[in-house]
């Protein structure tokens, strides 16, 4: 697994700068000024980090097959010149959503929530990527990663807002909200 790990590095370097950082719910993180991702391979040294995000981009748990065509079909690459601006948004889930079965946490995902069928109104506007933490024991179940051109975030900012007012956000216990921009100084 460690080969698949990206880790998210808070603190006075990396290529993003970040913008405003916003509580959204629960326990939020040291202020930080840049944002450092550090893939797979990369050796790049955390010492210097006010903290550390870790998680794996894996499988995806609950999409149907053809969900994952619509979505491989529209979904843009990470890292488009054009796509200046990003948000990070950890997010932790309470005890009464892991103790949901799969298919249940589907349900309410999917079914009632909309999440899968929302986020593919924005694609191509709107790259994202989700890593998974639960598992690696970090403070977060999930890191939500997405990138946008300046143009696009009120785009941005309409998805965020229709996923946060469904049902499936009646499990998020911890969540923030990070703004950035790619800057290379």
């Amino acid at each position: 697994m460690a080969d698949h790990l990206t880790r998210f590095l808070g603190g006075t370097t990396g290529q993003w700068r970040v913008l405003r950082t916003r509580v959204v719910t629960g326990a939020g993180l040291a202020p930080v000024v840049r944002l450092a991702i550090v893939d797979p391979g990369n050796a790049l040294p955390v010492e210097a980090a006010d903290w550390v995000l870790r998680g794996v981009a894996s499988y995806e748990r609950y999409v149907t097959r053809p969900e994952r065509q619509l979505l491989t079909a529209r979904q843009e690459r990470l890292g488009r010149p054009h796509a200046t601006c990003a948000a990070l948004i950890p997010i932790a889930k309470s005890a009464t959503w892991w103790d949901l079965t799969q298919d249940e946490r589907r349900a309410v995902l999917e079914t009632r929530s909309g999440h899968i069928r929302t986020g593919a109104r924005y694609l191509p506007a709107v790259a994202r990527q989700l890593y998974h933490c639960r598992d690696l024991g970090e403070p977060f179940d999930f890191l939500t990663w997405f990138e946008y051109a300046p143009r696009d975030e009120g785009a941005f900012d309409e998805l965020v807002g229709l996923l946060r007012d469904s049902e499936e956000w009646q499990f998020v216990e911890r969540e923030i909200d990070m703004r950035l921009e790619r800057s290379d100084g």
